[in-house]
C-alpha cells in the first residue's frame, strides 16, 4: 500500500502562498503513480484541486488557474502545491492522493492522505 503525508498548510493573509508537500511510501516505483490534491471546505463538496500525470501532464481546477502550480520530484517521492495569491476562498482542508491516471480522472483514488488545514484570512 502507500502512505501519504501532508506538510504546509497553515493560516496566511489573502494574497499570500504556501507550499503544500506530499510524501509518499510506496513499495513500487513511485514515478508510475498519477498524483493529485483535491481540498474541502466546511459545507462544501469535495473539489478536485490539481494533478500531474507520469509524463508531467497537469490539469487544474479553472478557479486556481494561474495562482497554483502543481510539481513532483520523483527522486524524492513528492509532490507538491504550490499555492499563490490565495484567497479567502481557497480556505479548506486539502488532501494528497495517489492512483492511476484513470481512478484520478475520475476523482476515485486509491490513496489518501489525511490533509492539511489552509486558512487565508481576509
Amino acid at each position: 500500500q502507500v502512505q501519504l503525508v501532508e506538510s504546509g498548510g497553515g493560516l496566511v493573509q489573502a494574497g499570500g502562498s504556501l507550499r503544500l508537500s506530499c510524501v509518499a511510501s510506496v513499495r513500487t516505483v513511485f514515478s508510475t503513480y498519477a498524483m493529485a490534491w483535491f481540498r474541502q471546505a466546511p459545507g462544501k463538496e469535495l473539489e478536485s484541486v490539481a494533478a500531474i500525470f507520469s509524463n508531467y501532464t497537469t490539469n487544474y481546477l479553472d478557479s486556481v488557474k494561474g495562482r497554483f502550480t502543481v510539481s513532483r520530484d520523483n527522486a524524492k517521492n513528492t509532490v507538491y502545491l504550490q499555492m499563490n495569491s490565495l484567497k479567502p476562498e481557497d480556505t479548506a482542508v486539502y488532501y494528497c492522493a495517489a492512483g492511476s491516471a484513470t481512478v484520478i480522472v475520475r476523482k476515485a483514488p486509491f490513496y489518501w492522505g489525511q490533509g492539511t488545514q489552509v486558512t487565508v484570512s481576509s
